[in-house]
Parts: C-alpha cells; sequence; structure tokens
C-alpha cells in the first residue's frame, strides 16, 4: 500500500552560475514523532537501509499528470536528482531545468521567495510495529521502508483534506494493522493469565 508524508521540511534555493539551478532538502527524517490523527508516527533509524531507491521521481505536490522535474535513476551521477540517505534520513539535490522548463523556473522562484517551504514523499512500508496499544494514541514505528516512489516539493506541508483523500486506503490500512495489533496484544495477554491461572491450581 503506498503512501505519503508531508512535512515542513527545509527546501533551500541554490544558484551556481557554472551548473544552474538547484534545490536542496530533506523530506524522510528518523525519530520524528508525527501525529497522524488515530495515532503518533515514527520512521525509525536506519528504515531507509534496504529500501528500493532504483527509480524515484521529483514532483509538485504529487502531481503524476505533470512531467518530473528531475529524476533519480539508480541514483548514478547523471541523474538530475541525486539521493542521500544519511544518520538522520534522506537528503536530496535537485537539478532544475529553470531555462527551458517554466514549471522549474516558477518552482525555484516559488522556494527562493520562502512561497513553498516543504516536502513530501510516495512510499511502501515492509516493517512496522506498534507501542503503548494500550493507551488512547498509541505509536507505530515504521521499521524498514519498501520503496520511495516519489518526492515532492508541496505547498502544504500539512495533512490538508486533499492530502487525506488522496492517502486514506492507506491510513485505513495503518488502521487495521493497529486493531489487529490491539487485538493480538489482548490475546497474548488473555493467554498469560489463563497460564498463571493454571500454574495456582497446580
Amino acid at each position: 500500500m503506498k503512501e505519503t508524508r508531508a512535512f515542513e521540511f527545509d527546501v533551500a534555493a541554490e544558484e551556481n552560475e557554472e551548473h544552474g539551478h538547484f534545490l536542496e532538502g530533506r523530506p524522510i527524517v528518523y525519530d520524528s514523532r508525527t501525529n497522524l490523527g488515530d495515532f503518533d508516527e515514527v520512521i525509525d533509524l536506519g528504515a531507509l537501509n534496504e529500501t528500493d531507491l532504483r527509480d524515484v521521481r521529483f514532483l509538485v505536490n504529487h502531481d503524476t499528470a505533470k512531467i518530473p522535474l528531475a529524476r533519480s535513476r539508480r541514483n548514478n551521477e547523471n541523474s538530475t536528482m541525486q539521493l542521500a540517505p544519511d544518520d538522520h534520513g534522506m537528503k536530496i539535490r535537485v537539478d532544475l531545468d529553470t531555462e527551458h522548463n517554466v514549471d522549474a523556473a516558477a518552482l525555484y522562484s516559488s522556494v527562493t521567495r520562502g512561497d513553498i517551504s516543504g516536502m513530501s514523499f510516495a512510499f511502501t512500508v515492509d516493517d512496522e510495529s506498534w507501542e503503548d496499544l494500550e493507551s488512547e494514541h498509541p505509536v507505530r514505528h515504521i521499521r524498514k521502508i519498501g520503496r520511495v516512489f516519489e518526492v515532492s516539493a508541496v505547498t502544504w506541508p500539512a495533512y490538508e483534506q486533499t492530502e487525506l483523500e488522496a492517502r486514506s486506503k492507506a491510513l485505513e490500512s495503518a488502521r487495521a494493522d493497529l486493531e489487529r495489533s490491539k487485538s493480538e496484544a489482548r490475546t497474548a495477554q488473555l493467554w498469560d493469565e489463563i497460564k498463571k491461572l493454571g500454574g495456582a491450581h497446580d
């Protein structure tokens, strides 16, 4: 199930007379607790260690109907977007063709002016765990990200209605995982109590 996350991450514009215009940012951050409504979520340190980053696009507002402004293919040096996973998450550097692409020029201007300051990413989850399942607000830990499909510069770096609608199936899946984990925890607790009672009768 593909999910998206949109946060107030830093995005910086850079101009290089020799090489053109660039954007730098950090769309994925480890160990940052985020409130998703029914639960909090944390992307654990190392969640990107085995992630499929072979083909990642750079978009604006997750708009797949428009031409990507950059692309990382196997993260080689000829790609127009470079991905750099590190101990804090993942940084990106995007080479924008502001001379021939009006959308790239508009985005660069918006970031320079501070009108766009957030980033988002679309991904799948291969491994997760839950804590505080008995509380009103448990925590989901994403332990392993399976694949990153795209990263985006976003107008709204918080969950607005359209973003929620776009990812409603993913949230429903996460909520189902939460309920299943709660049920498994209650079952395990019940078995422990049964075993204790059995031991008391011996």
